[in-house]
């Protein structure tokens, strides 16, 4: 503060804290008048002759900035009333300042373990109640301002992270999207695939054997990470990825090469990225694996069992059973129990055994999210044109026994 005289005539500049609001509570008449008339000017008094009445001024809006509190009163005295403030979460950021004729520190040691932060003694020096009021009330208003702020940052905290997550899914569903708009699918696959995976990991979380299931946000990261599990076919040629019919050997020599396209497209990412990302790396065994069969009869390598990532174990059945149902440009799609039955024989050769089991426990919301997520009849008509803008128009009507042989 400088020393420097203050310009005749100067105003003195307002203090923040004027007009803030000061609880008295004081059994004796003449204490709360004196203690009154000292505040009134700057502050706004509120007065209290009993702590029962203390206390239900303190709870209404709006509530005290500070309260000055006589400790020995009847009833429910002083401390008792500190105590009750400060185990409500409405009052407990109230600063407490005791009025107390005692003196000794057992009693001061005693209120300030209450919540207390200040203690005046009576007889009062006016002089020293306002410069202790002042000071506290400034206090106040900083932790206020603080607590203000550090609210609206973890408030703009969270929107960011929310934000960012949203411009995530985003991407991913686009890239994904971009590999669906070159092959025979329409966007819905990468939806009902999401869904399946989620379902049964949901349903496996408590097996013996899926435990790293239960680890918090290893669900929501397979499902944010199914999406890109064909992002491979991006690196495919059209008359391969577009053919309606089975593939000759060399052709699906080429398709076979989709699930390493992925996975490296999915470790460029990452490595211009500079940090690793649990979804990315998810996708990536997703995409590189879910080719592979329990039986090691798969590709790209021929993994067999445990092997196979659990992610990709999950998708394996998720996408099979969605080439199946699914109505495309070249098929009908093969009704639920018709392809269950498939996954079922499919168990302990194409799929882990225990995730057909869970996959036959489940199959109404299998059937629920088909339904949510079916591809109608104007998708696939905007599919069916764009195909025969890119390949010769020679789409049969019917191939819906190509369906498993079209998963691959």
């Amino acid at each position: 503060m400088s020393d420097l005289p203050v310009p005749a005539g100067a105003v003195e500049a307002p203090d923040p804290t004027d007009g803030a609001t000061v609880l008295v509570v004081d059994d004796t008449p003449d204490n709360l008048l004196l203690m009154s008339e000292l505040l009134r000017d700057r502050y706004r008094v509120k007065i209290a002759n009993h702590g029962v009445k203390a206390l239900a001024i303190a709870g209404a809006e709006p509530r005290p900035d500070l309260i000055l509190l006589d400790v020995m009163m009847p009833g429910v005295d002083g401390h008792d009333v500190c105590r009750r403030l400060k185990a409500d979460p409405g009052t407990r950021d109230v600063p407490v300042i005791f009025l107390t004729a005692k003196s000794d520190v057992a009693d001061e040691t005693r209120g300030l373990s209450l919540g207390a932060v200040d203690y005046i003694t009576k007889p009062i020096s006016p002089p020293i109640v306002m410069a202790r009021v002042r000071t506290h009330l400034r206090l106040k208003a900083s932790a206020d301002f603080l607590r203000d702020k550090a609210a609206y940052l973890e408030a703009e905290v969270a929107r960011r992270t929310e934000e960012l997550a949203a411009i995530q899914d985003v991407t991913i569903l686009a890239m994904a999207s971009l590999a669906e708009t070159r092959d025979s699918d329409t966007g819905n696959h990468i939806r009902r695939t999401q869904h399946y995976v989620r379902a049964l990991a949901e349903a496996l979380r408590d097996h013996p054997r899926c435990l790293e299931l239960r680890a918090p946000g290893v669900i929501a990261t397979l499902f944010k990470s199914a999406p890109l599990h064909d992002i491979g076919k991006i690196g495919i040629p059209d008359r391969i990825l577009l053919k309606p019919g089975k593939f000759t050997p060399d052709e699906f020599e080429v398709m076979k090469a989709h699930p390493a396209l992925g996975r490296d497209a999915i470790q460029q990412a990452e490595t211009q990225l500079g940090t690793p990302v649990a979804f990315l790396s998810t996708a990536k065994d997703i995409a590189y694996c879910h080719q592979e069969k329990w039986d090691g009869s798969g590709y790209p390598r021929g993994l067999r069992g445990d092997a196979i990532p659990l992610s990709a174990r999950l998708m394996a059945l998720a996408d099979v059973y969605d080439a199946l149902i699914s109505r495309r440009v070249y098929k009908e799609g093969m009704p639920h129990d018709q392809a269950a039955a498939l996954i079922a024989q499919g168990s302990g050769t194409h799929f882990d055994p225990d995730i057909v089991e869970a996959f036959l426990r489940i199959q109404p919301e299998f059937q629920s999210i088909a339904r949510q997520f079916a591809d109608d009849d104007a998708a696939l008509a905007r599919k069916r044109a764009w195909m025969e803008t890119v390949s010769p128009p020679d789409i049969p009507p019917d191939l819906t026994a190509m369906g498993a042989e079209r998963s691959r």
